[in-house]
């Protein structure tokens, strides 16, 4: 029997039951105001389970002049365009081509190829050169366009490097008084004045004869030589919290509520914790504030931060939340700073709870700066399980630099500690819960003293995968799971791409091409970019990006790595090594 083909019609009231889950949204009518298309390139259940978008969403909408819509990657793309409909917005079914502004929120470099078949399903050219001010203005935000936007930096009229709070309220302001009175090449100009605020169009790549960057210079006088990311310096002054509920996301009703941003604890693989520092935390008494709003709306209540139980004032706030009866969860978990009274608080309504060990042996957490020891991870397991967590989750890292055999084998033996002191600790309760592995490729990101390294190749890494699930295949209550490594090795290669890297992912999405094919058609390698070790001296795509780190701090950590040195967690505004404070 033949399958009937979805109408617009279809389509538009899939958008419609979503809406009618939802609770907290309050729709505006336009009425003169400016009006943004709010993008997330992913489903609505990724994309709505993402603090950060639902953050901008309301400091769009709490202004009186302008409006925010959501639109999502459509679930089945295929089904979408053979409706004939238009992307659209969620709350008005407006066309995306119909708004002034369209804001795209890029939080993953795998959903690049997302956002290029997303202008196409919009009705508008992927190159910004392409479009005229009859089209709109569109706008790239997020956390990969904080650390490099260059691969997809040619799709967009402007880039907001750096925290919404800080610069999109400057932007709105400028474009609202502007956008009638100037051209849109005068409009990008006087956009360009904004600190934190990036115009490709205005900016032109040069390249040395091997194909690596020799530098990226303003087209224009008076346009800064680098960009400036900005930051939120008081988080009391703006909440992030939840906007709207929905169970139509991986966390299904669930209030979030950032605690702290940043994380000092110098981790060297880690981007997140140098694209958002300084670490920066909010009072016992703000958090109080924003779960007292989630409460009035759902008994979930998830706390956001880089690690919870780092949070400077985590005893008084847990004393303070442990008698509110709700469920709380936590981003994650730290387990050198674990405490029973913690595990009390997320134990409730939570079965699984995750610790980062990171890699197998305490030399490789040396050389990661991950500093933490077998004995506190195997205390941090004894402790949820005591505290009542029937399942934890390890994560660990593979392809890390100057990792060896041995430690795969650390982690496989750490593994099989961990289980057995999740057994001793659960004797005598009843059901035994289940040890999981989350096993990871290691990518050398931007902006990371170990951006100057190569990635592992994809069958070293398979083979790495393959051995650990070997070696703990007989044991009970033991599940690996893994991602797959040439996924991983794609999604270096977009990290630190440059904008030759725009060709090949429009390419990759008209034509359904597998993205390794699409770079070999364009000429390109994909190994220049994931497999090549730099030079201490290469300028990289992203080094007009200021973000505050000195670029010769991080060369320092990644000599410091090299011999395992241990670099304590930031000293904020005392310490002036990275040179952000």
């Amino acid at each position: 029997m033949a399958v009937r083909k979805k109408s617009v019609r279809d389509i538009r009231a899939k958008a419609v039951e979503l809406l009618k889950a939802e609770r907290g949204a309050s729709p505006k009518p336009r009425g003169g105001r400016t009006t943004v298309a709010l993008v997330y390139p992913n489903t609505y259940s990724v994309g709505m389970s993402s603090l950060g978008y639902q953050v901008v969403y309301r400091l769009i909408n709490d202004r009186p002049d302008a409006l925010a819509e959501r639109v999502f990657l459509p679930d089945d793309i295929d089904e979408f365009k053979a409706s004939g409909a238009p992307l659209f917005a969620l709350e008005s079914q407006s066309p995306v081509r119909d708004f002034e502004v369209v804001a795209f929120s890029v939080s993953y470099e795998n959903d690049y190829i997302n956002v290029a078949k997303m202008f196409r399903l919009a009705g508008l050219p992927p190159s910004a050169r392409d479009r005229s001010g009859a089209y709109p203005l569109v706008v790239l935000g997020g956390v990969c366009a904080s650390f490099n936007p260059e691969p997809i930096s040619d799709f967009f009229d402007a880039v907001i490097i750096g925290e919404a709070e800080e610069v999109l309220p400057v932007f709105l302001d400028i474009y609202d008084a502007n956008k009638f009175d100037l051209s849109r090449e005068a409009l990008l100009r006087r956009l360009a004045e904004i600190p934190g605020v990036y115009i490709p169009s205005l900016y032109g790549p040069e390249y040395n004869p091997d194909g690596t960057v020799k530098a990226i210079r303003p087209r224009a006088d008076n346009i800064p030589a680098r960009i400036v990311r900005r930051f939120v310096a008081d988080l009391e002054a703006h909440p992030a919290h939840s906007v709207i509920l929905t169970p139509n996301t991986e966390f299904s009703d669930m209030f979030m509520v950032e605690v702290s941003r940043g994380c000092g604890r110098h981790c060297r693989f880690c981007m997140a914790g140098y694209a958002y520092r300084p670490p920066r935390s909010r009072s016992v008494a703000s958090v109080l504030r924003q779960v007292e709003q989630g409460v009035k709306l759902t008994r979930k209540i998830g706390l956001v931060g880089a690690a919870i139980s780092d949070y400077p004032e985590i005893a008084g706030l847990v004393g303070k939340l442990r008698d509110i009866d709700v469920d709380f969860s936590a981003s994650s978990l730290r387990a050198d700073s674990l405490t029973p009274e913690i595990v009390a608080l997320v134990s409730k309504g939570n079965r699984t709870v995750a610790i980062a060990p990171e890699a197998g042996s305490e030399r490789l957490r040396g050389v990661i700066n991950k500093n933490i020891t077998e004995e506190q991870i195997l205390r941090a397991v004894r402790m949820l399980i005591a505290g009542g967590v029937l399942n934890v989750r390890l994560y660990f890292m593979v392809g890390l630099p100057t990792e060896t055999d041995d430690d795969i084998a650390a982690i496989v033996e750490l593994a099989k500690k961990a289980h057995e002191t999740q057994l001793e600790a659960a004797r005598g309760k009843g059901r035994i819960g289940t040890l999981t592995l989350s096993v990871n490729c290691f990518i050398p990101k931007p902006w990371t003293p170990f951006q100057w390294d190569a990635m592992e190749g994809v069958d070293s890494l398979d083979d790495k995968m393959r051995r650990i699930k070997k070696e703990l295949k007989g044991v009970s209550n033991i599940s690996v799971i893994n991602d797959v490594p040439k996924y991983a090795v794609l999604q270096c290669a977009l990290s630190r791409g440059d904008r030759g890297l725009a060709d090949v992912i429009v390419h990759a999405a008209e034509t359904g091409m597998d993205l390794k094919k699409a770079f070999a058609e364009k000429g390109l390698s994909m190994d220049f970019y994931a497999g090549r070790k730099r030079g201490a001296g290469e300028v990289f795509p992203w080094d007009f990006i200021d973000t505050g780190i000195k670029k010769e701090y991080l060369l320092k950590e990644s000599e410091r790595a090299r011999g395992g040195c241990k670099t304590p967690p930031c000293k904020v505004g005392s310490c002036k090594s990275c040179g952000v404070c």
